[in-house]
């Protein structure tokens, strides 16, 4: 098991890397070249800035059981299909029974902005979203570890 994360626009770094440590877990942080990224305890790849070319790679090297970090909806589908865990930036676990909802959910917002619409914006980070993040990685370390 390691912990991959999709780290061009990933707050809570400092929560993945204790739940990380507190745990011996290796953590990979994958971001682009326009990034700039310090860690004493993950390894950082800085990849091209190319469209999508962080999210291909990072998925690219996923793994079954791996976790995957990302707030990209079709990153977290695809580290599904292989077998790894996904979760949100704000510790919101990603599943075969919300993936549809939430790819379809995409799909409209998507269709409504290419309409010149708006939808709405993103809230802003609290505490309680580092904690959240923070607890699943751990629920999902443990479950992994009573699993194997």
């Amino acid at each position: 098991m390691r912990i991959l994360v999709d780290a061009d626009a990933c707050p809570g770094k400092h929560m993945i890397e204790r739940a990380a440590k507190e745990n011996d877990i290796e953590v990979i942080m994958y971001c682009d070249i326009n990034h700039v990224l310090n860690s004493d305890y993950s390894t950082v790849k800085y990849l091209d800035s190319g469209f999508q070319s962080v999210d291909m790679y990072l998925i690219n090297e996923a793994k079954a059981g791996d976790i995957i970090i990302t707030q990209d909806y079709g990153v977290a589908a695809l580290a599904l299909g292989k077998k790894a865990y996904a979760i949100n930036p704000k510790g919101y676990i990603y599943n075969d029974e919300n993936m549809d909802r939430l790819l379809f959910e995409r799909h409209l917002s998507a269709k409504v902005r290419r309409g010149g619409g708006k939808t709405t914006s993103h809230k802003k980070r609290t505490q309680e979203d580092d904690l959240r993040l923070y607890e699943s990685i751990i629920k999902i370390v443990k479950r992994f570890f009573i699993n194997s």
